[in-house]
């Protein structure tokens, strides 16, 4: 009894009032609302700096310079610098339900194969990258993932039951959505087998992860405000 007293009198004062074992799925939101808050400052600092450098850029009178500027303008549009707007379609891909996902987590008593058990119900880099290359095949003119234009630096990877995007997690539900020809893009989404092995699951009851497919008249896809991986600037030479 005394031991008892001693170890609720040490849990008492190292959680200084909060949960020692705190929610995982709570904490993952409260985790990446922080870190995507942190991320859109960095953004918006980065958008200010790169106004000032294209202002100090804009003042210098050099035919090279002005002639390099016109063909990067010219390829705004291909590295999707450039918003676009048309039809398209939207994909949503959401982890099974919470008393599956915590039914999944139980599988073992020290939760060592926890991550091993939830494989099969939440949704994994590899389905959203199937589902983008699939639009990137059905002729797609832009795709968005949470609502951020992909490009090619943009990075998909798994972190713990989030998908990190560009470097900031999100957790599920994915919102996909591709600018393009709603039936081309519907078309390649059901020609391809990756895809139609995450449907197949999305059927099954006992996995549960959820699938959803709507073609749309108008979808915005808004320019790409991101870092571009510049590391240094170097002048140029004739």
């Amino acid at each position: 009894m005394l031991l008892s007293g001693a170890l609720f009198a040490v849990s008492a004062t190292n959680s200084e009032g909060t949960d020692l074992r705190p929610g995982r799925y709570t904490d993952l939101a409260s985790l990446t609302e922080a870190e995507s808050r942190a991320y859109q400052d960095l953004q918006a600092e980065s958008t200010e700096l790169k106004a000032e450098v294209d202002r100090l850029t804009g003042e210098v009178d050099d035919a090279r310079v002005r002639r390099e500027e016109r063909r990067a303008d010219r390829l705004r549009g291909r590295a999707g610098l450039m918003a676009v707007t048309g039809p398209g379609v939207t994909v949503v891909m959401s982890d099974a339900d919470q008393d599956v996902l915590e039914a999944a987590v139980q599988g073992s008593e020290d939760g060592s194969d926890a991550d091993l058990n939830l494989f099969p119900f939440v949704v994994h880099q590899q389905d959203i990258q199937a589902v983008v290359n699939a639009l990137w095949a059905g002729g797609a003119r832009a795709v968005t993932i949470q609502g951020q234009r992909i490009v090619t630096t943009t990075g998909i990877k798994c972190t713990g039951s989030a998908v990190q995007l560009q470097g900031v997690p999100y957790p599920a539900p994915y919102t996909i959505q591709a600018v393009g020809d709603p039936a081309d893009l519907v078309d390649a989404l059901d020609a391809d087998s990756d895809v139609s092995g995450f449907r197949a699951d999305a059927d099954r009851p006992e996995v549960g992860v959820g699938w959803e497919l709507e073609e749309l008249d108008r979808v915005e896809a808004p320019a790409y405000a991101g870092l571009l991986d510049i590391d240094q600037a170097r002048p140029l030479r004739g």
